[in-house]
């Protein structure tokens, strides 16, 4: 027996899943609220009378106006969250086929942590026109704009992102090393070998989920980056394993069967520029599917 419409176009919509959720994750910085949204996506689809010609296209633009109004809920967010807010960490997990497609297609932590400067319609103008090539005709029904204002939004968005951004190494081997001597380093409690690892304007951020002792500022600078992970690091350290995280080299922090945290590198010329320690229970929740 041959399948019904539905069971046809709900074949074909999980054949687009793995490239929605991408698309939802770069613009929210979240496995979970992006999984809300590809699958709000559907509910919609199914709900639809109207004949779609492109179902790949129309479904991208439901996930884009969904994404926005869940960003432009969140914006107030920051006046209760204490510490850095960092987005949820994809770890590598071959086991999962759906998370190593978002995985493929992931960016930095560091990346992530930019676009949630952006404001809500710059990020998903910049990200929906950059990165997954959506013209400006349908970027503009989404935030409610005309063409021309939407390309603003965009360029507006890539400037801010090329202004902070740092271009990580693109050699995962290479990264790797760089984290593995940290990691020694801070076992050690080695000042100097940490100084020299770290990029003269590496940060330090930590989210543990906007309450508690990781709940603080960032920590910008080597030496007082240094100073911390000399007298800290090695707690860590000692439990550390490394993962992919974002597709950049990374460690996971495992005391006994508990993952306590997750932390992100961002390497540049060889130096750590960037160091992201995802703390927050429930973001390591959805590390790992």
């Amino acid at each position: 027996m041959g399948m019904t419409g539905r069971e046809a176009l709900a074949a074909e919509f999980d054949g687009l899943r793995p490239r929605l959720r991408s698309v939802a994750y770069r613009m929210l910085g979240s496995l979970t609220e992006a999984e809300d949204a590809v699958q709000e996506s559907w509910f919609r689809l199914d709900r639809t009378q109207a004949t779609i010609d492109d179902l790949q296209g129309w479904l991208t633009t439901v996930v884009g106006r969904i994404s926005l109004d869940m960003l432009r809920a969140r914006r107030s967010r920051p006046a209760a969250y204490e510490g850095a807010w960092l987005p949820e960490p994809v770890v590598d997990d071959a086991s999962d086929p759906e998370h190593a497609a978002v995985l493929a297609e992931s960016v930095g932590l560091a990346l992530l942590v930019v676009l949630e400067t952006l404001g809500p319609d710059e990020r998903v103008a910049f990200v929906l026109h950059d990165v997954f090539a959506v013209p400006f005709d349908a970027i503009a029904t989404i935030v409610g704009s005309s063409p021309a204002a939407a390309r603003q939004l965009a360029s507006r968005g890539r400037r801010r992102v090329r202004e902070a951004a740092r271009t990580p190494d693109v050699d995962l081997a290479t990264q790797q090393r760089v984290v593995t001597a940290f990691l020694e380093a801070s076992r050690a409690g080695d000042f100097e070998a940490l100084l020299a690892l770290l990029d003269p304007e590496v940060v330090f951020r930590s989210d543990g989920g906007g309450t508690g002792p990781l709940a603080r500022p960032p920590v910008s600078g080597a030496r007082d980056v240094a100073e911390m992970l000399r007298t800290r690091g090695p707690v860590f350290a000692a439990h550390a394993r490394p993962v992919v995280v974002n597709g950049g080299a990374g460690v996971m922090v495992d005391l006994p069967g508990v993952i306590t945290a997750i932390i992100g590198f961002t390497v540049v010329g060889g130096r750590i520029a960037a160091i992201d320690l995802i703390a927050d229970p429930e973001k390591l929740r959805g590390t790992m599917r």
